[in-house]
């Protein structure tokens, strides 16, 4: 997937999508289709979150290894 964009990239397309949604002038004829968008842009956020999350602990898990070598 070299085409999924990055976390800024993504947050800044949902605010996109966002902006478009609550206007008075939605074309109905794309909704669906920039919801499904939104959907999937949701998604990249939260698999780089989980990502970053599941790295951010190794690493501190990593330093508390190395400040208490005894465990």
């Amino acid at each position: 997937m070299s085409d999924t964009p990055g976390y800024a990239d993504a947050l800044a397309e949902l605010d996109s999508i966002l902006h478009e949604l609550e206007g008075s002038d939605v074309d109905v004829d794309h909704l669906a289709d920039r919801v499904a968008r939104a959907s999937e842009l949701i998604t990249v956020c939260r698999s780089k979150i989980s990502a970053a999350q599941m790295r951010i602990e190794q690493v501190t898990a990593d330093l508390d290894a190395i400040a208490d070598p005894d465990d």
